[in-house]
């Protein structure tokens, strides 16, 4: 039977240690940390050091925060539709429908007269 060289249990411990003790952020928290950094009046690193937290953290937070931004603006192009314009919508959806069972309807009165004469 082997044994497990202690190096090897002691970094498994360790690394166990930083898992449960790891600090987690709120979304709130994060934007302050990144708005923080953007107004310029201290350094990412001053930042980070104050915070606890490792640069790349930092710009990842960031780099999120800039992708969120740039997709919500994004959505000044592809504007969504209002609720009046959804209810509009469904609205003639509901008669298109109606229109084509309809249609199916006198398809097929008109397939069975036809059927009958022959």
């Amino acid at each position: 039977m082997k044994s497990i060289p202690s190096k090897q249990s002691t970094e498994n411990f360790v690394k166990d240690i930083r898992r449960k003790t790891r600090r987690l952020f709120t979304s709130e928290q994060k934007i302050l940390i990144v708005m923080e950094a953007i107004r310029g009046e201290t350094s990412v690193a001053e930042i980070c050091r104050k915070h606890g937290i490792h640069q790349t953290q930092f710009y990842k937070w960031n780099k999120e925060f800039l992708e969120a931004g740039k997709k919500r603006l994004s959505g000044d192009i592809t504007r969504e539709a209002t609720s009046d314009e959804v209810s509009d919508l469904r609205k003639e959806n509901q008669k298109l429908k109606e229109m084509v069972a309809d249609l199916m309807l006198r398809y097929d009165i008109v397939k069975k007269s036809l059927t009958i004469l022959e």
